[in-house]
């Protein structure tokens, strides 16, 4: 099974919203274990909450967790020992200087006393140790049968995982039950935050919080407990001397990309300034990024595709975005501002950001309300529309091809700007895919948020 979940942490207070499916899902599995081992990957990018909503699924149960930071084995192993003693009352006398031998002994442990082991940041074994990975294998395929474990691998460097559980040649592939890929929250979700928070907030106030944070938990906690609840306050809390988002980009991927994270920034940073094809990419940079575009789509799931909808599969109309809005904010004005930070012009930011932000934002709300349609809309297809030479543009085609009904949007900060006849005379467009569709055309705009 393999559950794409969305909308997973707690925020202050201790408040859970809208996470009873994710918990129901992995409270079955915790079930499921204690008639026959289950084994569980739960991967998502760093700050999404991953490690917050494991802790409330085993609550009231036994559990061990233990996270692999960079240490070596023995190091680790001493304190996992120690963990595990304290935890799950698991005593094995002398020390334990190898991963495996503990493996063990929680595999056996679990034969009569079923409890759940979360590893966090599992993939930092391969820097430990990249036979653990084996050692893991053989011992489940040993023990799997008969212990009754809950055994949850926890992690958020999203290629490194995905390599370890999907990639044939790696011990692990084909060793796990379930696999959840965990997602910020939904529009609903923060617009429920926000509103908790700030009843009093604006559609730009909502506009910004998803445009700064992309509805990753972590960075709407920050922004909430500091009191940054107005748009305004929002974005003088990113770009402050002490503003944990002015590094958080580069903390998150240079683990990523390793050395060549500097051809990967230069990339990203291009595609947040609005260089969205191939060949403005390469004419910049001065090379081919082919491998490295297609690296950062399907390794590092930071960029994805994007087509003109209803277009053939083999077309190469292709414009390139960024999935993360944190980062498109980040790369769009934080990275290429270093200077200012450094010299202490955080102020200077600030004006720069604000200067800027109209334009800005008035991108990030076509993807707000592409991303609002899909989630409460029911709908089969959603994108846009583009011709070769990047005319005729359409900012929103929704399909729904059960009940035969599409949405043809043109989305506008300023409802003023909306023109919904000259929308209309572009249905010629695309005549042929939606002839047998019931059509609604409609205006968004901030109003609408």
């Amino acid at each position: 099974m393999d559950f794409k979940l969305m909308d997973i942490t707690i925020i202050a207070n201790m408040k859970f919203y809208n996470r009873t499916k994710e918990l129901q899902s992995l409270r079955l599995t915790l079930e499921q274990s204690r008639k026959s081992a289950c084994f569980t990957a739960v991967i998502g990018r760093r700050r999404v909450g991953k490690t917050t909503l494991l802790m409330e699924s085993v609550q009231s149960n036994k559990y061990l967790y233990l996270f692999v930071s960079r240490k070596n084995e023995q190091m680790l192993c001493t304190q996992f020992q120690k963990d595990a003693k304290e935890s799950i009352g698991l005593q094995v006398f002398g020390s334990i200087t190898d991963f495996r031998t503990l493996f063990e002994q929680l595999l056996l442990f679990a034969i009569n006393e079923p409890f759940t082991l979360i590893i966090d940041e599992f993939q930092e074994f391969d820097r430990v140790n990249k036979s653990i990975f084996s050692d893991i294998q053989d011992l489940w395929d040993r023990y799997s049968n008969k212990s009754k474990i809950n055994f949850i691998a926890c992690g958020s460097i999203y290629s490194m995982m995905k390599k370890i559980f999907e990639n044939e040649k790696e011990p692990l592939f084909g060793r796990l039950n379930s696999k959840m890929v965990l997602r910020p929250f939904t529009i609903n979700s923060l617009k429920e935050i926000l509103k908790d928070y700030n009843n009093n907030c604006t559609s730009e106030d909502i506009l910004c919080l998803y445009l700064i944070t992309g509805g990753v938990p972590k960075y709407v906690a920050l922004l909430m407990e500091s009191g940054s609840i107005t748009k305004d306050k929002m974005i003088a809390f990113a770009v402050r001397a002490d503003s944990p988002f002015l590094s958080e980009g580069k903390d998150l991927l240079v683990s990523e990309f390793g050395k060549d994270y500097g051809v990967y920034f230069s990339i990203l940073q291009l595609i947040a300034s609005g260089k969205t094809s191939q060949s403005e990419i390469d004419s910049i940079i001065e090379k081919n990024t082919g491998s490295y575009l297609m690296n950062l789509e399907t390794e590092y799931s930071l960029i994805k595709k994007n087509k003109p909808i209803f277009s053939k599969p083999e077309s190469r109309n292709i414009r390139w975005s960024l999935n993360d809005n944190f980062l498109l904010f980040w790369f769009r004005f934080i990275y290429p501002n270093q200077s200012m930070i450094e010299l202490g012009k955080n102020d200077r930011l600030y004006e720069y950001i604000q200067l800027n932000y109209e334009q800005f934002s008035g991108l990030i709300l076509e993807r707000y309300f592409r991303d609002k349609i899909a989630e409460s809309e029911e709908v089969t297809q959603i994108g846009n529309y583009w011709d070769r030479k990047g005319g005729n543009e359409i900012d929103i085609v929704a399909v729904d091809s059960v009940k035969k009904t599409a949405i043809i949007a043109e989305v506008k900060r300023n409802k003023h700007k909306i023109n919904l006849n000259a929308l209309m005379e572009k249905k010629s467009i695309l005549a042929n895919d939606l002839s047998k569709y019931k059509i609604e055309y409609i205006g968004l705009s901030l109003d609408d948020v």
